[in-house]
């Protein structure tokens, strides 16, 4: 049994995808546009395997609570192979304006790893 796809709902569909291509080298399918519903989604693909993402967006969607603890979504965890490449690239981040919301260090449990927001929001760990 594997994750095949995890999926985040999102209001701006291209941002979101252009920001996980330029920062982790995703591939995007082509843009599905529902026939029937004012749906739209892209898969992203990332270049060591995995779980895909799905982005989706819709009108209409309700506001997040911000909250740093709460029910649902917590974090997507992305490892880039090193910690090296960790701090690379949330420098690189940093440099481009995404905020960081944790430097690269190694945790309690003995990851290395940096926290960045997308574009709306969202916790991505960067992790080896």
């Amino acid at each position: 049994m594997k994750i095949e796809h995890v999926a985040l709902w999102t209001r701006d569909l291209e941002r979101m995808r252009a920001f996980y291509v330029q920062y982790f080298g995703a591939v995007a399918s082509e843009r599905y546009q529902s026939r029937t519903h004012a749906f739209a989604s892209y898969f992203l693909t990332f270049p060591d395997g995995g779980a895909r993402m799905e982005l989706m967006e819709k009108p209409g969607l309700a506001e997040s609570s911000g909250a740093d603890v709460a029910t649902g979504y917590a974090h997507l965890a992305i490892s880039v192979g090193d910690e090296a490449r960790v701090r690379e690239l949330t420098e690189r981040l940093h440099i481009a304006g995404v905020r960081v919301a944790g430097e690269p260090r190694r945790t309690g449990d003995g990851y290395f790893e940096s926290v960045v927001l997308d574009p709306e929001g969202n916790r991505i760990e960067i992790t080896v």
